[in-house]
């Protein structure tokens, strides 16, 4: 049964107020996809933080219309299953994981704000480190210095206690 005029609008809705956080927008055609395939795939995105939908084409142009993703229109043939995310490389990532272990999820398109990208360039975005990965590496990049610096500085009372220690240890061995 097909949805009535209300609930279309509730989806276009939905989906535009995803599109609005988004960083990337991801389309994968999901043809004779079992059903535990596609939730194994929801869970995986739903962990990441990524929105995924499948929508019927027609009510995604006209979520999409107007946004900085509107170049995915001609894209948007077939049933094509939606990844959305605020973070570039997560929708990316998933799908194309996902994509590599089951070969029936063909990723079709993607985009970023006003730039559409090809398969090959979703996958090349899949490869790159996600945002919680960079985030890591530049705390980690960040904190070396001042890890350094206290090693430094806790040396100096460290190598005074070995002295003294050193000179007991001396002084014992001449009194014995």
């Amino acid at each position: 049964m097909g949805l009535n005029l209300e609930q279309k609008q509730a989806v276009v809705a939905e989906v535009s107020a995803q599109l609005v956080k988004a960083q990337a927008v991801i389309l994968a055609e999901y043809r004779s996809l079992l059903v535990g395939e596609m939730t194994a795939l929801r869970r995986k995105a739903r962990s990441a933080g990524v929105y995924l939908r499948v929508l019927k084409n027609t009510l995604a142009r006209r979520a999409v219309a107007d946004t900085p993703f509107a170049g995915l229109t001609d894209k948007m043939v077939g049933p094509l299953a939606y990844g959305i995310s605020a973070d570039p490389v997560a929708a990316a990532k998933v799908l194309h994981e996902f994509a590599r272990e089951n070969e029936k999820l063909v990723i079709r398109a993607g985009a970023m704000p006003n730039v559409v990208m090809t398969p090959r360039q979703v996958a090349e975005l899949a490869r790159m480190p996600g945002r919680q990965e960079l985030l890591a590496k530049l705390l980690g990049t960040m904190q070396a210095p001042v890890a350094q610096f206290v090693r430094t500085l806790n040396e100096v009372p460290a190598g005074f206690a070995r002295t003294l220690a050193a000179v007991r240890d001396q002084k014992e061995k001449r009194a014995a």
